[in-house]
C-alpha cells in the first residue's frame, strides 16, 4: 500500500508499491527523496541543511519538512 496526499493535504491509500507507482509516473516531475516518499518538483518550496548537513525538503502548502536519503541528494545539487 502507498498513502498519496494531495495539495489540499487529502490522503488517499492505493494498493500500488511506491516502486510500481515511481515507474508509471514522469521521473522528470516526480523525484524519489527516500526509499518510501516521491515529490512533485512542481511543489518544491525549497531546501533546507541542518547543522549536520542533512538535507530536507520543504513542499508548498505542507508544513513537514520531509527528510532527503543521501542516496537521493545528488538530485538537488543542480538546484
Amino acid at each position: 500500500y502507498t498513502v498519496v496526499r494531495t495539495t489540499s493535504g487529502a490522503e488517499h491509500l492505493i494498493r500500488t508499491p511506491i516502486v510500481e507507482l515511481a515507474a508509471q509516473l514522469d521521473g522528470n516531475q516526480f523525484w524519489q527523496i527516500h526509499r518510501a516518499t516521491l515529490i512533485n518538483i512542481n511543489h518544491l518550496a525549497g531546501t533546507r541543511r541542518d547543522e549536520t548537513s542533512r538535507l530536507y525538503v520543504c513542499m508548498k502548502n505542507h508544513a513537514r519538512e520531509l527528510p532527503v536519503s543521501r542516496a537521493y541528494v545528488p538530485l538537488f545539487k543542480a538546484m
